[in-house]
């Protein structure tokens, strides 16, 4: 579902100059996977999970979502994927409710549609209730939800999310993985970035580890720990940074 190859971006500035955001990533993440893109701040898993989002124009490589070109098709690609980013932000005078109505038509649902994704996110995210309060009047986990409800009202194929659980305390948390979960148990396909080790032990089939903007291993747990000699997500993620250095 996800194919990248030799993908990579340099930002051109004019004070700081030239920066390698990502130096050349390759992966494939299948259908029915939970692939894992971890690595410390600035190691470029946010400039990659972009370019994919179609946010951010490559340097060079290719890549394709769901059979479709980043650059040839980007509309198709959007249309393939549900993108929630760590900075995604909420219109704060609309209502749940209105957003995923917005949201929809943006993806081209029709009213039907529509009022049947809300009803079902609703009820997985345990929205309902405050379907029709003004998102500024929220917490911050529940406007976490909505953010993510945001993003996947469309049902698409392909999900991917940068720190989903952010700001989540364990209950509101153990629903988004649950979610995630249920998105894979579907067939879907579902990119996740995350800096919380447990989460991603838990809920990954397979691990890429990035650290400026280059993948230094990947593979599946019992893959990783068998590599360098760990057990713990978290010690075989510094023993990996440190294999790279």
């Amino acid at each position: 579902m996800i194919t990248v190859s030799n993908l990579a971006k340099i930002f051109e500035d004019k004070k700081r100059g030239r920066k390698v955001g990502v130096a050349g990533v390759s992966f494939e993440a299948d259908s029915g996977e939970i692939f894992g893109l971890l690595g410390p701040n600035g190691a470029g898993k946010t400039t990659t999970l972009r370019m994919l989002a179609t946010i951010l124009r490559p340097s060079s490589g290719s890549a394709t979502v769901a059979g479709h070109d980043l650059l040839e098709s980007p509309d198709l690609v959007r249309r393939s994927l549900g993108f929630l980013s760590g900075d995604m932000g909420l219109y704060h005078r609309l209502t749940p409710r209105e957003t995923l109505r917005f949201f929809g038509q943006l993806n081209g649902m029709d009213e039907a549609s529509i009022a049947r994704r809300t009803a079902e996110l609703f009820h997985v995210f345990g929205i309902a209730d405050y379907g029709n309060s003004r998102v500024d009047k929220l917490s911050t986990g529940m406007k976490q939800k909505v953010k993510i409800a945001r993003a996947v009202i469309h049902d698409p194929p392909v999900l991917i999310l940068d720190e989903p659980t952010s700001g989540l305390d364990v209950p509101a948390a153990h629903v988004v993985e649950e979610f995630i979960l249920d998105a894979k148990r579907k067939g879907k396909c579902v990119l996740l970035s995350t800096h919380a080790m447990e989460e991603a032990e838990y809920l990954c089939d397979r691990i890429a580890i990035i650290n400026e903007g280059k993948i230094g291993a990947c593979g599946t747990m019992e893959e990783l720990r068998q590599r360098t000699g760990k057990q713990r997500l978290r010690e075989v993620f510094v023993a990996l940074l440190k294999e790279a250095a």
